[in-house]
């Protein structure tokens, strides 16, 4: 069959729009997260399940909490925002960049002392542990201590335990907690304290002790859909929160809040 031109040509107007407008519905479905670092190897493997079941796209940006608040405050197109404590995403609350109806306390999670595979295992952290004798010369690698949420608690419970003061100058701070198992998963420092869940991401390292969950504030994961969201973040926040999710994030050494 021989198609006319002018038949062709609407032919090919009408592919051209088709090709067109295909980019446009992908856009329209794809979701920006911004979370916390210490959940990328939780959320790495969440995000393609979410994916695959609803045919939305996920993209999800990790650093410390501080970090993308603070991006969230000057613009940020984020859809939802998962820190790793109440603090940042109160911030935001405040200046109004969170649907305060959508906000959840997503996960819990526990601190820990790590160390290289052939160090020896304490069990529990005390105010009689010799943690600058464990040092040595070495340093304790930590998320940044005044900002970053892992840095902050770790700060709070050694001070709880009385030592701080001993250990203080031995701090080699980070950009987030990654960042800190990192250095402690590559030899660079002899110790470092991270989530628990964090612990469980590299098996270059093991806990070496965990820390009383009464010598820090609690380390709860609020998640929230942004005041600019795409409509697909509250199904995958709704996600987030099912059967399947909550089991990868308890594999992985999550908790429930107040669990």
């Amino acid at each position: 069959m021989i198609l006319s031109l002018a038949r062709r040509c609407a032919i090919a107007a009408l592919v051209l729009g088709v090709l067109t407008l295909a980019p446009i519905r992908a856009g329209a479905a794809e979701v920006l997260v911004f979370a916390a670092a210490s959940l990328k190897t939780a959320l790495d493997e969440i995000a393609p399940a979410f994916e695959q079941q609803t045919g939305y796209e996920v993209t999800v940006s990790y650093a410390a909490s501080s970090v993308l608040a603070r991006q969230i405050q000057l613009g940020a197109p984020a859809d939802l925002f998962i820190s790793a404590n109440v603090n940042w995403m109160d911030v935001l609350q405040d200046q109004g960049m969170i649907d305060v109806a959508s906000r959840v306390d997503l996960l819990g999670n526990g601190l820990v002392l790590i160390g290289g595979t052939e160090q020896t295992q304490i069990g529990k952290m005390q105010s009689s542990t010799d943690l600058s004798g464990a040092l040595g010369s070495g340093y304790l690698a930590m998320a940044l201590v005044d900002a970053v949420p892992a840095g902050v608690y770790g700060k709070a419970a050694l001070q709880s335990l009385g030592l701080w003061s001993e250990i203080e100058d031995q701090v080699a701070q980070t950009d987030n907690v990654r960042a800190a198992l990192a250095l402690v998963a590559a030899g660079a420092a002899p110790l470092g304290i991270v989530y628990q869940s964090d612990a469980q991401a590299d098996e270059r390292v093991r806990i070496i002790a965990s820390f009383p969950p009464d010598t820090h504030p609690p380390i709860i994961y609020p998640a929230a859909v942004t005041a600019t969201a795409k409509p697909e973040a509250h199904a995958l926040l709704d996600y987030l929160r099912s059967d399947a999710a909550r089991n990868v994030f308890m594999e992985q050494g999550f908790a429930l809040p107040g669990s």
